[in-house]
Formats: C-alpha cells, structure tokens, sequence
C-alpha cells in the first residue's frame, strides 16, 4: 500500500508539501487542479506545472481528486458529449503526464453533505458530523449559507460559490432524474471514456456518496455493497473500479466494510480509511481514526485490504481539527498525520502476524 495525504495544491491549502513530506512512512499526494470549474478541460502544461511542484518536495502525485463531472453529464443533458469530450481530453493529459488514478464522484448538486463542520468534542478538539433532523428542517438554497458559515473561510471542495449561485438551476437539472436515470447515465459516461482509459492504462475509482443515503430526495446510486458491484459489473474493464471510503460507507452502520472489500477485491484502485461514531439514527461524527475512537473496527477494515492485496494508494480521511490548528475543515496535518501513523502500524502489525 501506498501511503498518501490529499493536498489541495498552492493557494488553496495551507498544508504545505514540505510538512507533508515530513510525515512518516508518506509516499506522495492525492491532489488536483483546484479551481478548475466541471466540464472545463484539463491542460497538461497545468498538470506537468503541479506535478513538478510535488517532485520538486519529494514527493510524487499517486492519484487525482477529482476531475469532476459536468452536471449535464449526470442528468444526461443535450450538451454532455461535448463535456464528455472535455474529460477525455483532460485524461489523455493526465495519462501523457503519467499520471493514471482519478477518483470521481457522480453525487447530484452537492459533493459531500455535513451540517456541522466544527463540533466541539469533549477533548476540546472539533470535528464534522451530520444529523438528519438538520437536513430535514432546512431548506436546501440554505445549506451554503449553513457551511461556509463554519469553514473558516476556506473554499470547500464541491461547495464552490460559483457553483452554489447556481443552487435553484441545479435541483432543475435533476428533476425527473431519478435512481435508474442517473446509474444509466454513469454508465454512458463510462462507456463514453473506455477507449482512452484502456489506452492508457487510467483507473476510475468512483467514491460513494456521503452520507449513504438520499439528501433532500437527491437519487443517490453509490451507496452500498449491491450498488459498488452493479456499477463495476455494468462496464466489466479493468479500468472501471472504486474508491473505498470507509466513512462515506461507514455513514450507514448497515454497510459491513470488509465484506464490501472482500466482494470488491480486484476493483479498489484507491482507499480513503477513518473511523465514524454513530450517534444515532442518521447522526454521525468523523472521529480519530483509532478503531475505540469510532464505530468502524479499523484493524479488520487494514485486514481485508491486506487479504486481497491492494497494493494501490491509500490515505487517511478527514481529520479532527486539533492543536488549535486553522485550516480546510478536516484537512488539517495533525489528525491526519496521526491518522496515517496509526494506519501503517497496523498495516506492520498485520504483514508481521502480531496481531491474531
């Protein structure tokens, strides 16, 4: 396994690659070109620009997150050929850049969906967390208002302003597209980019939805173990696999993560992996990645990946904002460093036998 942090990259993060590289045991990043709008092509004199930033630390870019995904491309609108061709395009500038892991999402309107992201824990540190009864007592149009009230700030991935200005055209987008549609919709895309990421050699790892479940009656088709496999089953290439993320997965307590890697095996190209605390029914917090810390059993979750050999890219999730450190909401070093930490020894423990 390849040891990994995300990095936002210059101008956006206050991480900086020099702190990272500092981190035991860290392989390279997971980044992207921050501030490319969906749909907007890639170049690669951008791409060979970051990545030379990166080399230039020590480090080495082991995946991007995300090339993301026009909308017209999720709800099969007239104009998503051309953004389809625009994402070809961009992978064949990654690929040529040498560069051939891309996590994508194909959640409607919002990325990732919190309510708060900074709860006070009684250590004094915060954290994200998400509560239902929030999300169904707000009107939709409010939830930017709810989170960049709490971001320190900082621009959040898939919480552009931009994007957000355009909240009320986006839920039009989707009307009508449910479930069916939207599955139908990936599929065609997937199709679409087959050729170039077979000629390359570029993994698509789709990361589930989060939470795992339908946020103001969004279709959500990425959200269990029956889902993963439709999704790598519907486009049956090597190049079509996922990114396991244990705390999206792991937002729905019904989800039994390592039987979901064992019945993916071949198909994880990329692992995020932390610890969630279920707090009640359709409330959850992001705690320290120690499996005491949360609901999630981490060795078991280490365990199956070493089971079926993944080998690729893996990284600690979100992290708690610790240390009264200031940055991205749940991107700050410390937690994640920790997080890291923990994770490589659990990994030396398991290739060691220590641990029954």
């Amino acid at each position: 396994m390849k040891f990994t942090m995300r990095w936002f990259g210059p101008g956006f993060d206050p991480v900086t690659l020099d702190k990272i590289r500092q981190v035991p045991g860290i392989y390279g990043v997971i980044t992207t070109l921050y501030g490319k709008q969906p749909g907007e092509e890639w170049k690669i004199e951008e791409i060979q620009e970051l990545k030379e930033k990166v080399q230039e630390a020590g480090l080495v870019i082991a995946g991007i997150e995300s090339v993301n995904i026009h909308d017209s491309i999720k709800t099969g609108g007239k104009d998503r050929d051309m953004y389809i061709e625009n994402y070809i395009a961009s992978l064949t500038a990654l690929a040529r850049s040498d560069i051939k892991l891309v996590c994508y999402n194909f959640m409607p309107v919002f990325d990732w969906t919190r309510t708060d992201l900074a709860k006070k824990l009684p250590d004094g540190s915060t954290t994200m967390s998400y509560d239902q009864k929030i999300i169904d007592n707000i009107d939709p149009e409010k939830m930017f208002e709810l989170i960049d009230s709490k971001s320190d700030g900082f621009i959040l991935p898939g919480w552009e302003p931009a994007r957000m200005e355009k909240i009320k055209e986006l839920f039009q987008m989707y009307q009508g597209i449910d479930e069916q549609k939207l599955f139908n919709n990936l599929v065609y895309f997937l199709n679409a980019i087959k050729p170039v990421c077979e000629q390359y050699e570029i993994k698509m790892a789709i990361h589930p939805d989060d939470p795992g479940w339908s946020v103001f009656g969004l279709p959500r088709i990425v959200t269990d173990k029956r889902k993963l496999l439709d999704i790598v089953n519907a486009v049956d290439s090597s190049f079509n696999g996922v990114t396991l993320c244990t705390g999206s997965l792991g937002s729905n307590p019904l989800n039994d993560i390592p039987d979901i890697i064992h019945g993916l095996k071949n198909k994880i190209h990329f692992a995020h992996v932390r610890n969630v605390k279920h707090n009640s029914p359709g409330n959850f917090e992001e705690s320290a990645h120690l499996s005491r810390e949360g609901s999630l059993d981490m060795y078991k979750i280490m365990k199956a990946l070493y089971d079926i050999g993944f080998e690729g890219p893996i990284r600690p999730d979100h992290g708690r904002n610790i240390w009264g450190e200031v940055s991205v909401p749940g991107y700050g070093l410390y937690d994640r460093a920790l997080g890291l930490c923990y994770l490589n020894g659990l990994l030396e423990a398991i290739e060691k036998r220590v641990l029954p």
